[in-house]
């Protein structure tokens, strides 16, 4: 795989799970109570999920131009993370401004 696949790869991963670990965190924090807590913890998380997904738009925008970055698992696992993180950041935030 060539450097450049594999940074993006990590750094998604890393943005991913950054994300998903203030996600967990802020339904966690809401359903104990503090619902504004949870919602900044959200907000902490969308600017993660902003960055990784910037990544991922270069690696598309590379691939449309006519430089397609190297097929690997770890790029694929690094999507799988970034897209899981998304979901999980659409489903809290409806469930925390649920809570009254």
């Amino acid at each position: 795989m060539d450097e450049r696949t594999l940074n993006s790869a990590m750094n998604i991963i890393m943005y991913a799970g950054d994300a998903r670990s203030s996600i967990i965190t802020a339904l966690k924090v809401a359903r104990e109570g503090s619902k504004e807590k949870g919602l900044e913890l959200l907000e902490e998380a969308k600017k993660n999920l902003l960055e990784a997904h910037k990544i991922q738009t270069e690696l598309l925008q590379g691939e449309m131009q006519g430089n397609p970055c190297e097929f690997s698992l770890l790029l694929v696992h690094s999507q799988d993370h970034l897209m899981n993180a998304m979901l999980a950041k659409d489903l809290a935030e409806q469930i925390i401004l649920m809570i009254e």
